[in-house]
């Protein structure tokens, strides 16, 4: 009851907190070229990940698209076995320098982790 913890004041972080951020950052561009470039950023990751290349963004972490065959699976509540189709699925792995960060370390011990 005394301390928050991390997972106790959650708040995500949206679309138009991010491209706010862009803009915020960026004082030489209007509200509309920070929208443009955050759009087209967006849409070329996507673009990458539904051709089947991996998206690598250094300090931050690698997206990949991987295949499942189908197999069978189970319904947990009454027992019985469903087939589940063959789908692409969308992993992510952070790069070290992230979990370091998100652990509390410097930017700069971090940074060694990946270089």
């Amino acid at each position: 009851m005394g301390q928050e913890t991390p997972t106790e004041n959650k708040k995500t972080a949206t679309r138009a907190d991010l491209l706010n951020a862009v803009y915020d950052s960026c004082k030489g561009l209007s509200r509309a070229q920070a929208r443009d470039i955050f759009e087209m950023t967006l849409e070329e990751i996507s673009a990458a990940l539904v051709r089947g290349e991996t998206v690598k963004l250094r300090s931050f972490g690698l997206f990949s698209v991987r295949a499942k065959r189908e197999r069978i699976g189970r319904n947990p509540r009454t027992g019985i076995e469903v087939p589940i189709k063959p789908r692409r699925v969308l992993t992510f792995r952070p790069s070290p320098v992230l979990v370091a960060i998100i652990n509390g370390e410097s930017a700069e011990a971090a940074q060694e982790l990946q270089d």
